[in-house]
């Protein structure tokens, strides 16, 4: 048998705030229903409730959960939340993990004060090794997850490879969208960071309709700049945008890669769920439909 990866998809795509209601074995049912029997849990608070709703979902319809959301710091100084600095929080998120059957925290993002900042980027790198050292230990794999901002330079290198640098023992959860956001091929990074990536979130890039003004009665300059260097990108369901999507597949399972993950910020007025259908579709397509 070749090998393959397992599709599912990442929580925030349906998380409880874009839901007119959530329950997670409803929605884990809705998933099966669509096709999927995977997913990563984010911005989804982990309550009891929700941590017992998701095990029901592991035991009665053989769903697996890939990873949980992991943070080792606030965001910003002062924000609440579960931390793996706090003791009381790492042993309850460690925990859930084995509710779950899960190996593997993600970081979502460094905190606000390291972006652009080389030694609160190396510091915010370092106290992340030290918990991925402890996580190992009690059998949890960390990584950490990027966006754009991480290819931002600071000292001649990327934030990203300074966590790297740095930061040895944790993997990384690529993104294909942001990558490419972020101005480098996604084929070609991912293929750099081969070994390292257990993690790949398929995220489409589109390049919405720019509505241009009437310009019937004459031009204007500044109407027509204002349309013009609007915002145009959008986060797009698989095969509607202009990633390669089947070349960073290959090179993701080449590297390493087990989980794909896909993820969409925004549905812009449609029902998330059929984005997901159509994600689905598109996969089908390109020849992974027994990876679901």
């Amino acid at each position: 048998m070749s090998k393959k990866g397992l599709i599912g998809v990442q929580m925030s795509t349906i998380a409880p705030a874009k839901m007119p209601s959530f329950e997670p074995f409803s929605a884990m049912s809705k998933l099966v229903e669509i096709g999927y029997h995977c997913a990563e849990i984010s911005q989804v608070p982990m309550t009891k409730e929700n941590v017992a709703g998701f095990r029901r979902a592991v035991e009665e319809l053989n769903f697996n959960v890939s990873s949980l959301t992991a943070s080792v710091a606030p965001m910003f100084p002062g924000q609440p939340g579960e931390y793996l600095s706090n003791p009381d929080d790492y042993k309850k998120m460690l925990d859930d993990a084995r509710t779950l059957e899960c190996d593997m925290f993600r970081i979502g993002m460094m905190p606000m004060n390291a972006i652009g900042n080389f030694d609160k980027c190396v510091d915010f790198a370092k106290q992340a090794e030290e918990y991925a050292l402890k996580l190992k230990e009690d059998g949890i794999d960390l990584y950490y997850h990027n966006h754009h901002i991480e290819f931002m330079k600071v000292n001649g290198k990327y934030l990203l490879d300074i966590i790297r640098e740095n930061a040895p023992h944790i993997g990384f959860e690529l993104d294909t969208h942001w990558i490419h956001r972020g101005g480098e091929n996604p084929v070609e990074f991912i293929k750099k960071y081969a070994g390292s990536v257990r993690l790949l979130h398929l995220k489409d890039y589109r390049i919405a309709n720019v509505n241009m003004p009437d310009m019937t009665k004459g031009f204007d300059m500044k109407a027509f700049a204002a349309a013009f260097f609007s915002e145009p990108v959008q986060f797009a369901e698989l095969g509607q945008g202009n990633l390669p999507l089947k070349a960073c597949i290959e090179a993701g399972l080449a590297g390493g890669a087990e989980y794909f993950l896909i993820e969409q910020d925004d549905s812009y007025g449609r029902d998330p769920f059929d984005c997901l259908r159509d994600s689905r579709d598109h996969l089908i397509e390109l020849g992974y439909g027994d990876w679901f």
